[in-house]
């Protein structure tokens, strides 16, 4: 039996490159997808564990780079053990107020989208083989409805759902489906999405993306269909967003969010 491999998108930096990491610590070869140079330091690093990995830099918010991504997996003529969907983007402010329409639809393109679109491209060869793994990484913020950051937590109630359904699609195929929800990570999300001056941008305890990803492998392997990674109090916000009204959930969100938040007393 050949070497194993792995798909990761947005596998430069935070989370992605930690799956990354570990996926090729258990001798994974790799496709790394990302859309910027920190790409090219991440692959070196894949490389240093002995591990063969082919790098592609594509925009996956656009259906050109889907096409590229999945061409070039599909030109491997490999199997794809497993396909670790984790690019995604936030962007933070008031929807009505300041903030870019490009902006917005950015984040529905690639963390809806882009998913969905992968998914569709590289699933049916899984399916087919009659083996495999999909990984989503979606966010403990799934179940909250989230002011200032609206289209971001509805994109990972889209993944959530979405995974939680193609779980039950392929059930007996052969091919299982881990839905991944980290909590607050210690990530360049926050600074890209402009949530850095917000009470939960600059929290001090985030979780480590490295433990996000040994507990994300954990569960992989253990076939498990759903992980809440990091500490309890994660598990305890997701149960919340599950049994609490979302304009109550929303209400207890705002002060978190809220643009210039950061050091301020959090007031419902």
């Amino acid at each position: 039996m050949g070497t194993r491999l792995a798909v990761v998108t947005g596998a430069s930096t935070g989370i992605g490159r930690q799956l990354a990491l570990e996926f090729a610590r258990h001798g994974f070869d790799l496709v790394a997808c990302a859309d910027d140079d920190a790409l090219d330091a991440a692959v070196a690093e894949f490389e240093a564990l002995g591990r063969q990995v082919w790098s592609v830099r594509d925009d996956l918010a656009t259906y050109s780079g889907i096409m590229e991504l999945a061409d070039r997996v599909d030109a491997l003529d490999r199997p794809v053990d497993v396909l670790v969907l984790n690019a995604g983007v936030g962007t933070g402010g008031a929807f009505a107020g300041d903030t870019s329409l490009h902006d917005q639809l950015r984040v529905v393109d690639l963390n809806v989208a882009g998913t969905v679109h992968l998914a569709k491209r590289l699933l049916p060869a899984m399916v087919e083989r009659r083996s495999g793994r999909l990984v989503v990484v979606s966010s403990t913020v799934a179940g909250l409805p989230g002011p200032y950051q609206a289209t971001y937590n509805a994109s990972k109630a889209f993944v959530s759902s979405f995974a939680a359904a193609l779980a039950e699609e392929l059930r007996g195929t052969g091919v299982g489906v881990t839905t991944v929800l980290p909590g607050v990570t210690d990530t360049e999300f926050f600074a890209r999405a402009g949530l850095r001056d917000t009470k939960i941008g600059s929290l001090s305890f985030k979780d480590d993306p490295a433990r996000v990803a040994r507990q994300t492998y954990a569960a992989v392997t253990a076939g498990r269909a759903h992980v809440v990674t990091g500490p309890f109090y994660n598990r305890l916000f997701v149960l919340a967003g599950r049994l609490l009204p979302d304009r109550l959930l929303a209400r207890v969100h705002r002060p978190f969010s809220a643009p210039g938040s950061a050091g301020s007393p959090v007031i419902g």
